[in-house]
This record gives C-alpha cells, sequence and structure tokens, in this order.
C-alpha cells in the first residue's frame, strides 16, 4: 500500500493556532505538550542550552544527599564514595544512547522503549515502573519540604505533605513553556545555596574534611567492603530511571545540523548522562553534610537536608538568617524537582491509559493520580524507609534502562536485527516484542528474588548487578533467536515521504489528520487502512474498532 496523502497547506503552524475553535482542553493539552507523540519542529524552537539548562533544572531536588547520607552512615565514607561512582558510570554509560535517541528523534522515553525491544503494548509495563519512580521521588521530596515547613513555620508534617504536593499543580497546567521559564530562572539561586555552605566549611575549617574521609560508618570498620560498596550503589541506581525525566526535556532539542553540532551535542550529553555528574557530587556532598551534622549536632538529624544544611549555614551567617535560608533551598529544589516529577508522571500514566482503554482523558487527570499516590506515600512516612524503598525499586529501574540501552547499542548498530529510526506508531509494531519483555522480566524478577534473600544471604547484595547483567545478556540474545522478527508487524507506512530529511532529523513536511483535522509532522502520521488521508499517532492510539490502523503486512 502506496500514498501521497495531502500536504497541510500550511506548514509549521504555533501550536496554540492548531486546535480549531470549540477544541476541548484534551485537544489543546496535547498540542502543548505532545503526551503521546512526537514532538514537532515547528513547536522545539528554544536554543540547545535552553533545553540543557530546563532539563538539569529538574535534578535541584535534595534526595541526593538523603541518598549519600544514608549510604555514609551506614557503610562509611569509603564504601560510599565507590558506591556513588559505580552507580555514576553505570547510569551515564546507559543513559547516553537514550539521550541521544530522545535529542535526536524527538520522542520521550516510553515511544523509545517501544521500538527498542518491547513493542506497542509491551512498553506498558516499563511506562508503569517509570510512573511509580515519578510519585516515590516527588513522596521523597515532599516530605524533604515537609521537614523545612516544620522547621521553618512550624507546620505539622501532615500539613505540610499536602502543601507540598498542591503547590506544584499550577505550574504543571502549563507543561513544557512553564517548566522552561521556572528552570532557567531559579538553577543560579538553586546552585548558590547548595554550593556555598560546603565551600565555606571546607575553606575555614580543613578539619571537616578530615572526619568526612575517615568516617567508619555504623556497619563497617571504615575499610573498603565488596558488599557495601554494591549495597550502596544498588540505592544510587534507583536514580537510573531519571533519565526518563531528562528525555522528557531533551525530546524538544532543535534539529542537529552542521551549524549547532557543537552546541547540540554539549546539551544532549551535559542534560542527558550528564545529569549524574551533578547527582554523584550532591550524593558526596550529603555525606559530608551528615558526617559533619554528627559532630555537630548528632546522628539522628544527619539523614535530612533540612538540617544538613541548617547546621552548615549555621556555622557560616548570623543565626536569625540560618532557618529562612535553609527553608527557600528546600523550597526552591522541591519545587523544581516535583514539577518534573507530576509532569513527566502524567505523561507517563495517560500512556499506559490510552493504550489500554484507546481513550485519551486528558493528561490532568493524571497529574492528580500521581498526586494523590505520593501524598499516601508521604503520609505513610516513606522517609523513615527510604533505603528500602529505593533498594527494592532500583531492580526494576534497572532492568528496564539496560534493556533498552542494550537494544539500542548492541541490537541496531552492532547485530542491526533491531531497526535502526525508532518506531512508535500503532499498527506498525507488534503488541509484544519478546527481545525486550522476556529480557526484562527475567533480569528483574531474578535480581528482586536476590534483593529479598531468596538465593540466599551472601547473593544478596548483588542483586543490581544480576538485573544489569542479566539484562545486557537476554537482550541481544533473544534477539539473535527471534531473528528480529518481532521489532515491525509492517515496514511501509504507506506515505512515500521519507521519515528524515537530508541531516537525518525527522522531516517538518506537515500533514492533516483527516480524523482530527490537526496539523502533524511527518513522523507522527501514517496512511489510513480505509480512506486515501493520513491518521496522526494519537487517533491511531484512540481507534477503538481499528478501521484506521494499517494491517500486517510489507
Amino acid at each position: 500500500m502506496s500514498t501521497e496523502p495531502r500536504l497541510a497547506e500550511v506548514a509549521e503552524p504555533e501550536p496554540a493556532q492548531q486546535a480549531a475553535p470549540g477544541t476541548d482542553q484534551a485537544v489543546k493539552e496535547t498540542l502543548e505538550d505532545y503526551t503521546l507523540r512526537f514532538a514537532p519542529r515547528s513547536y522545539r524552537r528554544w536554543t540547545p542550552m535552553v533545553v540543557a539548562t530546563t532539563a538539569l533544572g529538574g535534578i535541584a531536588y535534595m534526595a541526593d544527599f538523603s541518598i549519600g547520607a544514608g549510604i555514609g552512615l551506614a557503610h562509611g565514607t569509603g564504601n560510599a564514595l565507590l558506591a556513588i561512582a559505580v552507580a555514576a558510570v553505570v547510569i551515564f554509560v546507559t543513559g547516553f544512547p537514550l539521550a541521544y535517541y530522545g535529542a535526536r528523534y524527538n520522542i520521550d522515553l516510553d515511544l523509545i522503549t517501544r521500538g527498542s525491544g518491547f513493542g506497542y503494548f509491551g512498553s506498558v509495563l516499563t511506562s508503569v515502573i517509570f510512573a511509580s519512580f515519578t510519585f516515590i521521588f516527588f513522596a521523597l521530596e515532599g516530605s524533604i519540604m515537609a521537614q523545612g515547613l516544620k522547621l521553618g513555620l512550624g507546620l505539622p508534617l501532615w500539613l505540610g505533605y499536602l502543601v507540598s504536593t498542591l503547590m506544584v499543580i499550577p505550574l504543571v497546567i502549563y507543561g513544557m513553556t512553564a517548566l522552561s521559564k521556572l528552570q532557567v530562572w531559579t538553577t543560579p539561586i538553586w546552585l548558590l545555596l547548595m554550593v556555598g555552605p560546603l565551600v565555606y566549611l571546607v575553606a575555614t575549617d580543613p578539619g571537616t574534611v578530615d572526619r568526612f574521609l575517615a568516617y567508619a560508618g555504623t556497619d563497617g570498620d571504615g575499610g573498603i567492603n565488596t558488599a557495601s560498596v554494591l549495597l550502596g550503589a544498588g540505592v544510587c541506581l534507583s536514580l537510573i530511571a531519571q533519565i526518563g525525566e531528562q528525555i522528557d526535556y531533551l525530546r524538544f532539542m532543535p534539529p542537529k545540523t552542521v551549524a549547532n553540532k557543537r552546541s547540540w551535542w554539549t546539551a544532549v550529553v551535559m542534560a542527558g548522562p550528564g545529569w549524574v555528574v551533578l547527582g554523584a557530587l550532591k550524593q558526596a556532598i550529603g555525606v559530608f553534610l551528615a558526617v559533619y551534622i554528627i559532630a555537630e549536632v548528632g546522628a539522628s538529624a544527619a539523614p535530612e537536608p533540612i538540617q544538613q544544611f541548617k547546621g552548615a549555614f549555621d556555622a557560616m551567617m548570623p543565626s536569625w538568617l540560618v532557618v529562612p535560608l535553609a527553608v527557600v533551598l528546600v523550597v526552591i529544589s522541591q519545587i523544581k524537582i516535583n514539577v518534573t516529577n507530576a509532569y513527566s508522571g502524567s505523561l507517563a500514566w495517560t500512556n499506559s491509559f490510552t493504550r489500554v482503554t484507546r481513550r485519551y482523558p486528558g493528561r490532568m487527570v493524571f497529574v492528580l493520580v500521581n498526586l494523590g499516590f505520593a501524598l499516601a506515600l508521604m503520609e505513610a512516612d516513606m522517609f523513615s524507609f527510604l533505603n528500602s524503598i529505593l533498594g527494592f525499586y532500583s531492580n526494576c529501574a534497572i532492568a528496564w534502562v539496560v534493556t533498552v540501552a542494550t537494544d539500542i547499542g548492541i541490537n541496531k548498530y552492532v547485530l542491526k536485527l533491531s531497526p535502526h529510526a525508532p518506531e512508535f506508531r500503532r499498527g506498525m509494531l507488534y503488541a509484544v516484542n519478546p527481545v525486550g519483555v522476556v529480557a526484562f522480566v527475567a533480569a528483574s524478577g531474578l535480581s528482586i528474588a536476590m534483593y529479598f534473600h531468596a538465593l540466599g544471604d551472601a547473593l544478596q547484595p548483588y542483586s543490581p548487578v544480576a538485573a544489569a547483567v542479566i539484562a545486557f545478556v537476554l537482550t541481544p540474545l533473544m534477539a539473535v533467536v527471534t531473528k528480529g522478527r518481532y521489532y515491525l508487524r509492517r515496514t511501509d507506512d504507506g506515505i512515500a515521504e521519507p521519515l528524515l530529511d537530508e541531516d537525518g532529523n525527522p522531516s517538518a513536511v506537515a500533514y492533516e489528520c483527516h480524523v482530527c483535522r490537526q496539523q502533524f509532522e511527518r513522523p507522527d502520521v501514517a496512511a489510513c487502512r480505509t480512506h486515501d488521508a493520513v491518521v496522526c499517532s494519537l487517533c491511531l492510539s484512540t481507534d477503538k474498532v481499528g478501521d484506521h490502523v494499517l494491517p500486517a503486512g510489507v
């Protein structure tokens, strides 16, 4: 089947102008955020550095300080720093191919996952896992903010949890446009408040460095222990799914050209896998501040970022300014990350729901769903058992990210069994691809069993290693066994216009969807099964009877 549907008469319209008069909010909303679809060139008008700054603003979370402190207190500084470094290397290596595909082809991690070994419905499972990541970390950041509000304003924790949840809703409503402004303008203040105390303590009291390096932890003797390093790395690796939130911004990168290739690559590396450099630094600072707080205040307050920075500020400024600045830092950090958590979580939930039910209810419904889950976790005091939650969760996240990264790096570029360009449209993909699904289920299932001591106490610390190794081995093995036959249900989408332009970027040629009458760029449409026209990816997703979905074939 090969047709050449009518090109849109007006190329590259503004997103706000695409919706016809009377179009309901759900349609306007998906045109603003491109919730379930490719992000068109007509919308991607930010420079690479603005996109990178916005993406990096989303990692302003305080959880790193708590994670680092928890590992350091349990296993000692040496083991903690090694654990942080090991996790950072794994996160960087696996995050690079995902960030490149998100920025190059302008799709989010769920759409990348569909065409990288999981299939159209197979990636629903990983979407739910990613949505869980966002509300777990929203709850963690909300708990930290509630601790700050209690210290600064005397609010009870339950009320602080509610305030930290409700305050992000107005910002999340407006999607990428509002988030880019928020992240760019708040980042300099956040950096100053975070780095300033550390520099001051090291410069005025070098003894803090000696105490930090010599700290042995409650479970160790100060020596390096492989089990302690791997247990700590497992907690840090729970953050491996953060690359999904980075891609939610990187998908809005402008096309890569000869003129901008240096700034384009810098932005992709810095805001993609490079986020972990700042993340690892914050975790190390968390260990440093926790050791400092133990010496000055006591161990009970050491894991709480609000107490860490209160103690640091107390050493460098008047007492009347200490609490307000600590609270400002916590509030800015919480807002910067939790608008991202709420935004990315709503995209993940919407993706899953729409594919399963073939109904698009609007992204804001799932903003509220995600916030509801997060608030329930906060009220259950999840902060008190943080490392247990993250240690368990990391097994699922590692298995997923390593599977997709391996499919891109090995199956696409080495074995060439996986299609080079990512595919995400319904009708073009099989419902389930055993390559990614089998590798992910086996890796996560076995590693979770190890984590809960099912295979013995001696193997328990190695669960994150097992998740990564099994996913890395099984993904290409399954591709070879299946000969790559389950990647594409058909190779021809019925449109003669190439998907990519002469620079290898997604084509900007615009088409009109004959179902919703909106204009969409070439990668976001396919030929209709029953009409001489094209249909956009969202209308294909919500086609309940499959009238517009191309049949299996060429």
